[in-house]
């Protein structure tokens, strides 16, 4: 194929990606936005390289007519979750959307039925339709799910694959095993502690929007000219915050609410 068909054929592809990423990044921001844990924590895309498909393509005795229909991975996204009990989460959502704005082909669960060379996640392969300025087409697109610790163990194991293509050495096939069951035990002990984890980042957060109330306040009364008052105010907030006490914030941010309702000031949006 010349080069100008490849950049035709992967268009789609590109544009099912970056609309896949805004999609699952939304959801998450809205989350946040909710002050809701999500259950999504990153999301990346990527469009398989000419040389990636060609090899995939060649691996799998797949004609170059057809890897539009059997190669299923070209268009990819990842999403990644602190824990395992979170993929079964995201899982639904995506189910949620089966036949509204994507289509589910088939999923692969390789977390309860993990590879024999130790790499687990939650493949879904979808059929999505994007509409370019050539007209809409449906692309083949797959969507993996799986842990900060799976994916580190994986991102480390395909990169070793690529470098010693089918020779392996036997060594470090071992070590790899044994690094994904260290990753599988360390899934484990974080969803021993899920509850505690998540009462930290939840006060973490709830302290950042506190801060950050305060601190548009304080910037309001700048900005209307009570400068002394500002200031003087600024310094009782530093000492709490030194303190580290949450309640006092609490108390001290309901009382410069009232104070910036005196002098008719809204908070900055």
């Amino acid at each position: 194929m010349e080069t100008l068909q490849w950049k035709k054929i992967l268009i789609p592809y590109e544009q099912a990606v970056k609309e896949l990423e805004v999609k699952f990044q939304s959801i998450a921001h809205e989350y946040h936005t909710l002050n809701q844990y999500s259950p999504i924590e990153l999301v990346t895309g990527r469009v398989k390289t000419i040389s990636s498909i060609l090899e995939k393509a060649r691996k799998k005795n797949i004609p170059l007519s057809c890897i539009q229909d059997k190669i299923e991975d070209i268009a990819g996204i990842r999403i990644i979750c602190q824990f395992v009990e979170d993929i079964d989460k995201v899982v639904a959502l995506i189910r949620e959307r089966d036949k509204k704005d994507l289509w589910i082909v088939e999923e692969k669960d390789y977390i309860t039925h993990t590879k024999a060379s130790g790499y687990r996640s939650y493949h879904i392969i979808i059929q999505y339709p994007v509409h370019t300025a050539l007209g809409e087409k449906k692309v083949l697109a797959e969507i993996q799910i799986r842990t900060l610790a799976m994916n580190f163990w994986a991102t480390i194991e395909h990169s070793l694959r690529y470098k010693y293509k089918q020779n392996m050495p036997m060594e470090i096939n071992g070590r790899l095993l044994k690094a994904a069951e260290a990753a599988f035990k360390l899934d484990q002990e974080m969803s021993a502690i899920r509850s505690e984890i998540l009462e930290a980042q939840e006060l973490f957060q709830v302290r950042s929007n506190i801060v950050a109330d305060i601190m548009k306040n304080i910037e309001n009364l700048h900005v209307t000219g009570n400068l002394s008052e500002a200031e003087d105010i600024q310094r009782q907030f530093l000492k709490l915050w030194k303190e580290g006490d949450l309640q006092k914030l609490k108390n001290f941010n309901q009382q410069l609410d009232m104070i910036v309702q005196i002098y008719d000031v809204q908070s900055l949006s």
